[in-house]
């Protein structure tokens, strides 16, 4: 029986993809450039590229006065978090977690996350940022987003990388990006077309 396509899956899915590190020198925006270039490729993906590193989001979080002007920074990310239906975030691994810059803006937002799927792409030394990628995925649960169980993990990223930002092994990069991106596609349809459909039950503590 042939699958029937909605209108959802029919609409490309707005991907962000966030560039999780603003330290000097860094070496996030290559790996963010090459996993968003491979979404591109995709017709069923529109792809939003975020550097969090134009974003000056303060580091003192706003507080329960609904009646306090937002930062214009965070207003201004808030809107392309908002648009956005799935994430890919692009994050190295700094003392076996992730960067304090990418947890204060995961924390300025709440509804931007919920019932969408987050994916990560990861870099670092032997284990590739496994550590950073686990904590992000329990940190997204608590906002009802969806982690994908599934990573991209580049391990001694210095030698996995040419000098024009391209993995060495780019085939064997390309069939990871694929299959990373197959499920983050599945799992962003499925969670956009629940969203307009049916009505999450959250728990008397939201």
């Amino acid at each position: 029986m042939a699958k029937t396509t909605t209108a959802a899956e029919q609409t490309p899915l707005r991907v962000a993809v966030i560039v999780g590190s603003i330290r000097t020198d860094r070496f996030c925006p290559t790996p963010a450039n090459w996993i968003a270039d491979q979404a591109r490729k995709r017709e069923d993906l529109d792809v939003d590229l975020i550097d969090l590193a134009d974003y000056d989001l303060p580091i003192v979080l706003g507080g329960n006065d609904e009646s306090a002007p937002t930062p214009d920074a965070v207003g201004e990310l808030g809107k392309r978090l908002a648009r956005a239906d799935a994430f890919i975030v692009v994050t190295p691994i700094y003392n076996r977690s992730y960067p304090a810059a990418l947890k204060n803006a995961i924390d300025w937002f709440y509804t931007e996350w919920q019932l969408k799927p987050v994916g990560c792409v990861s870099y670092g030394g032997i284990t590739g940022g496994l550590q950073a990628v686990d904590a992000l995925r329990g940190v997204f649960t608590e906002f009802h987003a969806v982690p994908l169980r599934d990573s991209v993990m580049f391990a001694n990223f210095w030698k996995t990388f040419d000098h024009d930002g391209r993995p060495v092994d780019g085939e064997s990069a390309a069939k990871l990006a694929d299959g990373f991106l197959n499920q983050l596609t599945w799992w962003g349809n499925t969670l956009r077309e629940g969203r307009t459909q049916r009505a999450y039950p959250f728990g008397e503590s939201e």
